[in-house]
């Protein structure tokens, strides 16, 4: 029983994951953290090397999941705790294989997928970035994605 509770928390985690990710870019990143993230969407940083200063944001979400295995493997009755921390680096994993892999093709290891909701992210992804300064994006999570983005381009301002 117990172990289905900590499946349970770590699956709630994930999903809470995409909310607080998307908070995170919509008030944090295009927000007080615009100096981090402007990078990001600037369409022409193959020119500046590999890394991008946005690149920052995997060790700001990476220390809440540190931070979570720490005090739930130090002390028992936060065990709990260590679950939550699995559950961050769970979705910190499928972050990095669909934003960084499959979208932006930093790494070359599999193909585009070719189905209604992957196709879905790309268009939600892509309108996003269309936007290049701080204000007027919208689109900020990664998993959720509007109904608009299965249409065609001509219904994403409907």
């Amino acid at each position: 029983m117990i172990a289905l509770l900590y499946v349970g928390i770590t699956l709630l985690t994930i999903a809470a994951m995409e909310f607080t990710a998307w908070a995170a870019h919509k008030y944090l990143m295009h927000g007080a953290l615009w100096f981090l993230h402007e990078d990001h969407h600037k369409h022409d940083h193959e020119d500046d090397g590999f890394f991008e200063k946005n690149d920052s944001f995997f060790i700001i979400f990476a220390v809440p999941s540190a931070l979570s295995y720490m005090i739930g493997l130090s002390w028992p009755g936060y065990m709990w705790l260590t679950f939550v921390g699995i559950g961050i680096s769970i979705y910190g994993l499928i972050y990095f294989l669909i934003h960084d892999v499959y979208i932006h093709r930093r790494f070359k290891w599999f193909k585009h997928l070719d189905n209604k909701y992957s196709r879905a992210i790309l268009r939600a992804h892509g309108h996003h970035h269309a936007v290049t300064e701080k204000d007027g994006a919208e689109s900020f999570g990664l998993l959720v994605v509007d109904n608009k983005y299965y249409g065609k381009r001509k219904d994403w301002d409907k």
